[in-house]
């Protein structure tokens, strides 16, 4: 029976290996400290973080996220270790939130290797705390016993550590975060909440909603759960969570797609006939407008792909841990290592473990069979904003009279299903600017191509993201600045060029770098203080107030010390008031200006010309492969998009 503790509360644990599972409503930096006997952490060698995830016998995530597992094997600790304490803060200078009165309160759980629940714990009553001690494990005369702690420190990590014993606790806490947002950095940021909190998804069926709660986990004859069919209690469960049994009719309801109750209700497929699965429909999520139910039913999909992955990986792990302990205490005996009672009880492991990974892979097909078919009733479906370049939306595209929600900029896949993409979508206006690597260091795929070939395909990325976002906003409201210091990347900018959209001509040389940083760095000065003060209407009358996009090509080529100033700037503060950038750089190019240039790598999506697994998402943090998206050989799509945007303009009097 599973304890639900309180704080100050403690409760014995039966075993010594165990799974340590955090969820909250908001990406969170997750660690563990080990202390002695006193509690005092005797130095940094024993502090897990992101920055140094594994310790002996204890593993944590290494980057912020809504959920995390932290594996622990406390017959494995270091000598002289009688306590383990779990951490939790939010991410420094991230844009989320600042205390934990502001979030859903953390739920912290302790499981076995099965995932079965030993003792559970509600962080509730936090406030302006940014860092909180969230439970201990402890050794009491040779047994092991977990607490519910909850001790908050509105000083944030620093004083948390320093409340432990640790020595230069503000350099160590600084340490961390900067590993964190390195890790951000590469994340897929998930899409905002609304007032209704968590994403709801619209059943198919008699009921209009499911309600938020895990199913009842099915039973099997092993006393031992799968973990790839465990509830996850407190965590949005995959589609594998909101299917039926195995010969039942697949249910595309996902419980924990939540949005903003809209006006009407999103369609919905007809009943299903008896002996028939129910078919999915696109634009099944809730919102307030078809776009609104295509974005939130993306990003449901998204999340059920990275859950339901992230069980079958833990199902596996399950698996192999299991076969070891019980090849362990097999050979343990000495009676078993004479004659075939050795061989016999190595071969009824590994059936058990191959048992029970047919049983996870099974449940993860099925959960992918299900997003598969949802897949491909959605992209046909998608408006121009969020369908790729072979869709034939984009023949017939007009450019729209309003803003899109978001834009695709790629699309998103995982190892144990290659071919089921997701698309990767941005939110509009742009948060955050878009840097693509051009670097060969990149990935194994740049690493196997030409320098110069890399260097335009990065470019034509590049102009094919900046021709998306001209098609997708109305008439005059969004302005293109080009700087191709040398005039490297003439040929990938002709069809900008060609179609005459570009504010205007891709700047050259010293000077044309410098006119086009002065002219984007006075308009967000002069929109920022416009701001402050209350005064739109005084803005000069030559000021262009729409969106800005400026694409910078081969950075830090042409750049003096005065021009990465103004470049940094503009990343930093020109998101806020229309003024976005697009590089094209080889990181490993710019480094000969050191650790000045990292604030703004950090600030930027980072995408690559080719496939790469760089890319994480907030729940669980699987490397997603990024593919980016490509024009099918011969068409004119991109031209005939592009003209259709002069044309609007031309007809807009722009």
């Amino acid at each position: 029976m599973t304890a639900e503790l309180v704080r100050g509360q403690n409760h014995t644990l039966p075993q010594t290996r165990l799974e340590i599972r955090v969820s909250a409503g908001t990406p969170v930096v997750a660690g563990a400290t080990l202390g002695d006997e006193r509690g005092t952490v005797r130095g940094v060698e024993w502090i897990a973080h992101p920055g140094s995830p594994q310790l002996p016998g204890l593993e944590v995530s290494q980057q912020a996220a809504a959920d995390h597992r932290l594996a622990v094997d406390l017959e494995a600790l270091p000598v002289g270790v009688h306590r383990v304490t779990v951490l939790l803060a939010l991410p420094v200078g991230a844009g989320g939130p600042a205390r934990f009165g502001a979030v859903p309160a953390p739920f912290v759980a302790v499981t076995g290797l099965d995932g079965a629940e030993i003792a559970t714990f509600t962080l509730t009553g936090l406030d302006a705390e940014s860092a909180v001690s969230a439970l201990e494990l402890y050794r009491r005369q040779d047994a092991w016993k977990v607490r519910a702690v909850g001790q908050g420190y509105a000083g944030g990590l620093a004083e948390m550590l320093a409340d432990q014993g640790v020595a230069e606790a503000t350099g160590l806490a600084g340490s961390i975060q900067e590993a964190v947002t390195r890790g951000l950095a590469r994340s897929v940021a998930p899409p905002p909440r609304t007032q209704g909190g968590d994403r709801v998804r619209h059943a198919t069926g008699s009921a209009d909603h499911r309600p938020p709660t895990p199913p009842p986990a099915p039973e099997h004859p092993e006393p031992l759960t799968d973990p790839a069919t465990a509830p996850q209690p407190h965590t949005a469960p995959g589609p594998a969570a909101a299917g039926p049994a195995a010969d039942g009719p697949i249910n595309y309801a996902h419980p924990r797609r939540q949005h903003a109750a809209p006006p009407s209700p999103p369609p919905t497929a007809p009943p299903a006939q008896p002996g028939q699965a129910a078919q999915p429909v696109a634009g099944d999520a809730t919102g307030w407008s078809m776009d609104e139910r295509l974005y939130n039913q993306i990003w449901g999909m998204f999340e059920d792909l990275a859950r339901a992955v992230a069980a079958y990986r833990s199902a596996v792990d399950f698996a192999e841990s299991r076969m070891d302990q019980e090849l362990d205490r097999a050979l343990s005996d000495p009676r078993n290592r004479i004659g075939g009672a050795g061989d016999r009880a190595r071969e009824a492991a590994r059936a058990k473990r191959d048992e029970l990974t047919s049983r996870a892979r099974e449940a993860l097909d099925r959960d992918l069979a299900q997003l598969a078919a949802e897949a491909a009733v959605v992209e046909p479906a998608l408006p121009a904003a969020y369908a790729g370049w072979g869709n034939p939306v984009w023949h017939a595209h007009r450019v729209p009279m309003e803003i899109p929600m978001a834009l695709r900029i790629g699309d998103l896949h995982l190892p144990e299903r290659t071919d089921l993409r997701v698309p990767l979508l941005v939110r509009l206006p742009l948060e955050r600017g878009i840097w693509v690597d051009s670097g060969r260091t990149a990935s194994e795929a740049a690493a196997l191509m030409d320098t110069d070939r890399l260097r335009k395909l990065a470019m034509e990325t590049a102009v094919a993201h900046a021709a998306r976002l001209l098609a997708v906003y109305p008439p005059g409201e969004f302005s293109v600045h080009v700087i191709d210091p040398a005039g490297a990347a003439a040929g990938p900018l002709a069809p900008l060029v060609d179609a005459g959209v570009l504010a205007g001509l891709p700047a050259a040389g010293a000077g044309g770098v410098a006119s086009v940083l002065a002219h984007l760095t006075r308009r967000v000065d002069l929109v920022q203080m416009a701001v402050r003060a209350g005064a739109a209407d005084s803005l000069p009358p030559d000021l262009d107030t729409g969106e800005q996009l400026l694409v910078v090509n081969d950075f830090p080529h042409g750049f003096d010390d005065r021009a990465v100033t103004q470049l940094r700037y503009l990343a930093d503060e020109g998101p806020a008031v229309g003024v976005h950038l697009l590089m094209v750089a080889d990181r490993e190019e710019a480094s000969a200006y050191g650790p000045v240039l990292d604030p703004l790598w950090r600030s930027l999506l980072r995408i690559t010309p080719v496939a790469d697994s760089h890319l994480a998402d907030p729940w669980v943090g699987h490397a997603w492969t990024y593919e980016p998206l490509a024009v099918p050989p011969g068409s004119r799509v991109l031209e005939q998009v592009l003209a259709a945007v002069a044309a609007a303009r031309r007809a807009a009097g722009r």
